[in-house]
């Protein structure tokens, strides 16, 4: 909208003391137009972003966003090797507020350049790991959620019973999430703290390092396979590179960790085949269920190795909460 960049700069002044606004453009979202964003620059050199919600699910991702990174104390982010948003202030607009953070630098990257460029995976992998031996302490402190192995289990069992209901679910593909639910030495892990949404667009990165990581809302205890199994539609030797850093800067020597890494990325999968049936768009049912055979036609390859990747065509973890957050506008 016209001139809502500068609005959002004038709401900034009322959210930090002092704060002179020197510049101000239009900052693209990365939550699919849920937000008014600006980037900021002010009188002391530095930048900072105002996001305000258009509506609830909005408000309500950056409420569960600003309580994570709050919890982010300096020492916490003393042990990561990149940065994360800063709360500045807020000021109420209407019925909902905005929020200022400070800018975190970077370009977020294309799942497919892992591969090529081995050591900005290395970093990833160091990244994430350096997220899973974060202290617990400080999550339960923040009264952020808390989730048992076995709470873990009984959520991805609720998704594919949900899932094989609508009887669309392949055979194959069925009999293999069985056989996971059933597997107990797979779901023997110890909980950690997680990103738990983490994506190509949640990354920052410049050249081969990652500089910054986004979108803390999901931060939690909880299976550290969620925070990998984005990687896994890319190549193998990216996930394999992945995961050699993420051992190699101390996260846990998990020896199913790839296994449910590949359950979860499935049922990304059953979850947009459920948004599908769940909004009546058959668009979104079709496409579900041609990811879903292209998975167990990767998956049962003549010459599949147990974490062969998935055809390039089937859609990233980021790519699927993405859609299923422009398709519930679209239908609700």
């Amino acid at each position: 909208m016209a001139g809502s960049q500068f609005t959002l700069a004038a709401l900034a002044t009322t959210t930090v003391p002092g704060l002179e606004v020197t510049g101000t453009r239009t900052l693209g979202s990365v939550a699919s137009g849920d937000y008014e964003s600006a980037l900021l620059h002010d009188s002391e050199g530095r930048a900072s972003v105002i996001r305000r919600p258009r509506n609830q699910r909005a408000e309500a991702r950056q409420s569960a966003d600003l309580l994570a990174i709050r919890a982010l104390s300096a020492g916490i982010r003393s042990r990561l090797p990149f940065a994360v948003p800063e709360y500045r202030g807020q000021a109420p607009v209407g019925s909902t507020r905005a929020i200022l953070t400070t800018f975190v630098r970077g370009a977020h990257p294309a799942l497919g350049t892992l591969a090529e460029r081995p050591e900005l995976a290395t970093s990833v992998g160091r990244a994430i790991a350096a997220v899973h031996v974060l202290p617990t302490s400080f999550v339960t402190d923040a009264g952020l959620p808390s989730l048992t192995p076995f709470e873990v289990l009984r959520s991805a069992v609720s998704v594919m019973d949900r899932a094989v209901a609508t009887k669309l679910v392949p055979a194959a593909l069925q009999e293999r999430w069985e056989g996971a639910a059933r597997d107990q030495q797979l779901w023997q892990f110890t909980p950690t703290v997680v990103h738990g949404a983490l994506g190509t667009e949640a990354l920052l990165v410049d050249g081969d390092e990652v500089t910054g990581v986004l979108g803390w809302g999901e931060l939690r205890l909880g299976d550290p396979a969620k925070d990998l199994a984005w990687v896994l539609p890319g190549r193998r030797e990216a996930f394999d590179t992945v995961l050699s850093a993420y051992e190699a800067n101390g996260g846990g020597r998990d020896r199913q960790l790839a296994q449910r890494a590949r359950v979860y990325h499935e049922l990304e999968t059953a979850q947009w085949l459920l948004h599908g049936v769940q909004a009546k768009s058959t668009e979104v049912v079709d496409d579900a269920v041609a990811m879903m055979h292209r998975l167990v036609d990767a998956v049962h390859a003549p010459s599949a190795a147990p974490l062969q990747s998935v055809s390039p065509e089937t859609m990233e973890i980021g790519e699927v909460e993405q859609l299923l957050t422009s398709t519930e506008r679209r239908h609700g």
